[in-house]
C-alpha cells in the first residue's frame, strides 16, 4: 500500500488474520473479506493517589493497557480468513487465540496476538446477507511498528 499522510478512508487499513493460531507465520496472514466496518478501542487502567506533598492535587500513572478491533461484515463461505475466524464461533479456550496484523495508511503496522470472540454470524431476515461479526481481544503487549510520519 502507498504511504499517505492526512486525512484517509478506513477501507485503507489493512488488517490480516493468522490462519493457523498463535503458530501462524506470515504465509499464514490473510484478510479477512466482505468486513464492512472496523473500530479500534484502547481502554488505559489509570491509578490516582493523593499523597499529602501535593497539598490535595492529585498524581497519576498508567499502569495498564487493553485494546479490542471490532468487525462487522458479512460471512463470505470460501474466503480464507472469513472461514478461519467463523471457524472459531464454536471452538474455546487456545484454540480461539491468534495473530493479527493491522497495517495503516503511513505504513505504520501494529502485530498482536489476540482471542477471536465471534458476535453473530449466519442469522437475519430471510432477505439479508448472513453476518459475520467478532471481536479480536487483544492478548498481550502488541508491537507498533511507526510509520512516515512518526
Amino acid at each position: 500500500m502507498a504511504k499517505s499522510l492526512g486525512v484517509f478512508p478506513v477501507y485503507n487499513l489493512v488488517f490480516k488474520i493468522g490462519r493457523n493460531g498463535k503458530e501462524s507465520t506470515d504465509a499464514d496472514m490473510v484478510e479477512v473479506a466482505d468486513m464492512e466496518s472496523f473500530e479500534i478501542t484502547i481502554d488505559g487502567g489509570v491509578e490516582n493517589w493523593n499523597p499529602m506533598d501535593t497539598r490535595g492535587w492529585a498524581r497519576a500513572l498508567m499502569t495498564a493497557k487493553k485494546f479490542s478491533v471490532s468487525l462487522k461484515g458479512k460471512r463470505n463461505i470460501g474466503d480464507p480468513g472469513n472461514d478461519y475466524v467463523a471457524g472459531t464461533a464454536w471452538k474455546d479456550g487456545l484454540d480461539c487465540s491468534t495473530k493479527a496484523e493491522i497495517e495503516f495508511p503511513d505504513g505504520a503496522k501494529l502485530a498482536f496476538d489476540c482471542v477471536l470472540d465471534v458476535k453473530s454470524i449466519n442469522g437475519g431476515e430471510s432477505t439479508n446477507v448472513a453476518p459475520l461479526e467478532f471481536d479480536m481481544a487483544g492478548d498481550g503487549r502488541p508491537v507498533y511498528t511507526a510509520g512516515a510520519a512518526a
